[in-house]
C-alpha cells in the first residue's frame, strides 16, 4: 500500500509530530510505502491565487476553478497531486485548531484538491474521481474527551468533523476511515502518552480490515 501523510505542525517535537513519526515507522515496518509532505518544514503556502499556475487560460480576469481546470500547475502544486495521485492512503496528521483544520493545511486541500484534477461537475462522492483511495484524519485536540462527547461543551466530534470527513475527503469519493484522535495531549502523562501512540500503532496496524464510515452509512452524521 502506498501512504502519503500529510503532517500540518510547527514544532517537530510535539506530539503530532510523535504520531507521525510512528507511523511512518510502523507502516513502512509493515511493508508500506510512505511519502511525508511536512507542510510547516516545506514553507507551504496555503493560499491559493494566481500564483498557483505557470500560465493563465484567462489573463483578463482571474477565476479559481477555471484556471485549475485547464490544468497550468506550478511545480510544487503539481508535485503534490503527484503524491495523492500515488497513494491508496491518505493520513492528514495536525492539530485541532478552532474545531477545524491548521490553516496551512485547509490551504494544501484547497490548492492540491483542485477542480478537473480531483473532481469535477460530474464526478463527487459516490462517483468522485478517487473512488478505492482510503483517507483517516489523525489529530490532536487541546480539551479532554468528555468536551468532545454527544452533549459536550465543545459538541459531538462527529458533528466537528462533518466538513471534512464527508465534504473534503468522501466528496472526492474516498472511503473515509474513522479518526485517531489523542485528546487533550498538553496535559497527558507520559503513560498516557505512551497508550496512546500504542493504540495508534495497533490501528496503522489494522488498517486495510478498517471498516470505513463513509461511504459506508454516508448518508447519516453518525460515525
Amino acid at each position: 500500500m502506498n501512504v502519503l501523510i500529510v503532517y500540518a505542525h510547527p514544532e517537530p517535537r510535539s506530539f503530532n509530530g510523535a504520531m507521525k513519526d510512528l507511523a511512518v515507522d510502523v507502516l513502512t515496518g509493515a511493508g508500506h510505502k510512505v511519502q511525508v509532505s511536512d507542510l510547516y518544514a516545506m514553507k507551504f503556502q496555503p493560499a491559493g491565487g494566481p500564483d498557483d499556475f505557470t500560465d493563465r487560460a484567462f489573463p483578463d480576469q482571474f477565476g479559481y476553478q477555471a484556471e485549475q481546470a485547464a490544468g497550468h500547475f506550478a511545480p510544487e502544486l503539481k508535485a503534490e497531486m503527484d503524491k495523492l495521485a500515488w497513494c491508496d492512503l491518505l493520513i492528514l496528521q495536525f492539530p485541532l485548531w478552532w474545531f477545524s483544520l491548521p490553516g496551512i493545511l485547509k490551504g494544501w486541500i484547497d490548492r492540491v484538491f483542485a477542480f478537473g484534477f480531483a473532481y469535477d461537475r460530474s464526478r463527487s462522492y459516490e462517483s468522485g474521481m478517487f473512488r478505492g483511495k482510503r483517507a483517516m484524519l489523525a489529530f490532536t485536540t487541546g480539551a479532554p474527551a468528555s468536551m468532545y462527547a454527544a452533549g459536550g461543551r465543545h459538541g459531538s466530534i462527529d458533528e466537528l468533523l462533518l466538513h471534512v470527513n464527508r465534504g473534503m475527503l468522501y466528496f472526492l469519493g474516498m472511503e473515509v476511515l474513522p479518526p485517531f484522535i489523542a485528546y487533550g495531549t498538553p496535559r497527558l502523562s507520559a503513560e498516557d502518552k505512551a497508550a496512546y501512540l500504542a493504540a495508534y500503532s495497533e490501528r496503522l496496524l489494522n488498517l486495510e480490515s478498517t471498516e470505513p464510515i463513509y461511504p459506508a452509512g454516508s448518508e447519516t452524521t453518525t460515525f
